[in-house]
């Protein structure tokens, strides 16, 4: 492909947009794809128009797109995640649809294959990798005592070129089309040859920018827990969700490289007619599979381990009880981050390799569920003899318990070589990847935004509609997913827009019911939303406790101020919130008060976000000139903001006592609430502690 022969707007010309296509060839598929992208139109102007007719924008710019604080970016990764799973969550449901009305169907085949394409690489790159580094981020300073993270303007960067990442995955729903090759982009299909079209371009760099960005995030992870623990913070004080994303901040600097650079290189064939991936000139395609799973199954337990934490803290909480097993789920924590990075293998089983290195691989599969089963018996043993709450967070998790096991064994199943062989490219493994990721990892994040919700913006969510949200996902989930195990042993195969044996048909109708169960649990999460803001008067908590928290978040106000502590805590024990309650010595002054330097609000995360998304759509579309000029503009605004002398701000020691003396009278006036009261407009965020 000769890149000389396009004009100054490269290969984009009027015929691009996807509404262009149904005006060409109107069908029900192009309709529904044109749907799509008027959805993306019309919601990003209602949204623009909604913020200049409550004129946001100013408070919008200075509070929050160039903010350093680690708990605005946080939220700000949370936001984006759930924007994100809404698009991924609404392709699951048009292809259960579609699935569900073959033979006939609706949709043409390459439309189903860029559905399933986009569905992948969005709940994976980003939703669920936006949403547990967001909750890392807003949660883990605040745990080991620390101000901020090690790098915020590294912080921020992370986040620019993580969004606009994901914003080039919608532009795709407007101009042009996505790939067809599947989230795992497998050449030779991906290449020049094979798919001349934008498709894999889009999927290129969104997936290199974005990696980059977790990348760099896992490096500041990693250094602020290493090095910027308060006094005390010993590692093995440090609360069980610190450990889970100390481990996954390590997986993202070891697991994320291969992808960059088999991405790279496949965009060296696509662009510059290279052949690492090609079927000629010495090309090998197995190369790039190598390269894909020795990222793609750290990946896994990279997403799955934050979860782990956040379930730690949701048990240990609402069970009213220390963790148990703390120290073997350390280490339990530590042995699968080491071990996922010796399981890719399994993913060849089919590929024609040595029996030997199947059965290396088989046991090392079913060894990494050893460390899994010890954390699963530790929860088991925290909730025993506990008195146990069933909140929304709470049933996330047990739900979580009962599901991720059965995935879990179904993974042992899958270990064998010889089972494998039989189902592997069916829709046993989707079924089987699902049930790990969604119990695993989603709902874990879901406890966790119910969980931390108050600590974020003072008040507490509805529970009521996050228990029926819950139990809606649950019920959604397996109506969804069980069925595809059966279909899978019946010999479905996956990624399947149609099939002819109608024995499957039932199957595929429960799962369609199943996603529309799915999508009323995300409605309830909006409605939740609106009702917990039109409400929030009844239910602030600024005393900043209202489940009896055992960790150093819960021992300041809600929301958070942008210093965290007025004075950095001195820990002696682990749980060291609860440590303190128990001791007397919660809520008490600092005994002097001192400036503090935070930094300052900074425009270059902004500049990038900006920057890197032209530059991204001008590499997919061929505009030279567009992306040698975008290019130079993140150049020059990383090498200006360099030269920026004053990027702290001081916040006076006055400010801080009186912020400091409000808050510690507002706790003295509060009364202290047991947890039969924790749902009511009792409960200030003063919780009583029990045992």
């Amino acid at each position: 492909m000769n890149s000389v022969d396009h004009g100054w707007l490269g290969k984009l010309n009027w015929d691009s947009i996807v509404f262009s296509s149904f005006l060409h060839n109107p069908s029900v598929s192009e309709a529904v794809a044109s749907a799509a992208g008027s959805i993306v139109i019309f919601a990003t102007l209602a949204t623009l128009g909604l913020m200049t007719w409550y004129r946001v924008w100013g408070t919008l710019w200075s509070e929050w797109l160039t903010s350093t604080d680690h708990k605005k970016i946080g939220i700000m990764y949370i936001v984006f995640a759930l924007v994100m799973l809404a698009r991924g969550l609404l392709e699951g449901m048009v292809m259960r649809a579609q699935q569900a009305a073959a033979p006939d169907g609706f949709l043409y085949a390459d439309h189903f294959a860029q559905l399933f394409s986009t569905h992948g690489t969005i709940m994976v790159f980003f939703v669920a990798v936006p949403f547990l580094v967001g909750i890392i981020n807003y949660v883990m300073p605040l745990q080991i005592g620390a101000r901020d993270v090690a790098f915020p303007v590294l912080n921020q960067i992370s986040l620019a070129v993580t969004v606009s990442s994901g914003l080039l995955m919608m532009v795709s729903l407007v101009v042009g089309e996505f790939s067809t090759g599947g989230w795992s982009a497998y050449p030779p299909y991906t290449g020049a040859d094979f798919s001349p079209g934008v498709g894999p371009d889009y999927w290129i760099w969104a997936i290199v920018f974005s990696g980059a960005g977790t990348t760099l995030t896992g490096i500041n992870f990693t250094v602020t827990i290493l090095k910027c623990r308060c006094p005390g913070m010993r590692l093995f004080r440090m609360p069980m969700f610190c450990w889970t994303a100390l481990c996954s901040s390590i997986l993202m600097i070891f697991a994320l490289p291969p992808l960059s650079v088999a991405a790279l290189m496949l965009g060296l064939d696509r662009y510059l007619d290279f052949h690492f991936f090609t079927n000629d000139l010495g090309g090998n395609m197995m190369n790039y599979a190598n390269l894909f799973w020795l990222f793609g199954h750290p990946e896994v337990y990279l997403l799955v381990l934050p979860a782990y934490g956040v379930f730690s803290e949701v048990f240990s909480t609402f069970s009213a009880k220390r963790l148990y097993g703390y120290k073997s789920l350390v280490f339990a924590t530590a042995s699968i981050a080491v071990l996922s990075f010796t399981v890719w293998l399994h993913h060849f089983f089919t590929m024609g390799q040595s029996p030997t290195i199947n059965i290396v691989f088989g046991i090392a599969t079913m060894l990494i569920a050893v460390p899994t089963g010890v954390k699963v018996y530790d929860w088991m043993a925290t909730m025993y003899r506990g008195r146990i709450r069933f909140t929304a967070p709470m049933i996330y998790a047990i739900g979580f318990l009962i599901l991720f096991v059965i995935g879990g064994l179904t993974g042992v199943i899958l270990a064998n070589p010889t089972v494998d062989f039989q189902v592997h490219n069916t829709l046993f493994l989707v079924a089987h990847f699902h049930n790990v990721l969604i119990p695993g990892v989603l709902f874990g994040l879901l406890a966790g935004y119910n969980y931390w919700f108050s600590k974020a913006f003072g008040f507490r969510l509805n529970d009521k509609l996050g228990r029926l949200s819950a139990f809606l996902w649950i019920a959604g989930f397996m109506m969804t997913f069980f069925p595809l195990y059966g279909a899978g042993l019946l010999g479905m195969p996956r990624r399947s827009f149609s099939y002819m044996d109608l024995t499957f048909k039932p199957f595929m109708v429960v799962a369609f019911i199943g996603a529309m169960v799915i999508l009323a649990a995300l409605i309830t999460i909006v409605v939740q939303l609106i009702v917990s803001v039109r409400n929030r008067n009844q239910n602030r908590v600024p005393v900043g406790d209202p489940w009896d928290g055992r960790s150093l978040e819960w021992s300041i106000p809600a929301p958070a101020p942008s210093y965290n502590f007025a004075q950095l805590p001195r820990v002696t024990e682990r749980d060291a919130f609860t440590e303190a309650k128990e001791q007397g010595y919660a809520y008490q002054p600092p005994k002097v008060y001192r400036d503090i330097e935070l930094p300052k609000n900074n425009p270059l995360g902004f500049i990038l976000c900006v920057a890197s998304g032209v530059l991204m759509f001008a590499l997919v579309w061929y505009i030279w000139w567009l992306a040698l000029v975008s290019a130079l503009v993140i150049l020059g605004a990383v090498i200006a903001s360099s030269f920026r002398w004053e990027s702290e701000r001081v916040i006076p020691a006055s400010e801080l006592q009186s912020d400091t003396e409000r808050w510690l009278g507002l706790v003295k006036r509060s009364q202290a609430v047991d947890r039969d009261l924790e749902n009511t407009p009792q409960n200030t965020g003063y919780a009583k502690l029990e045992h």
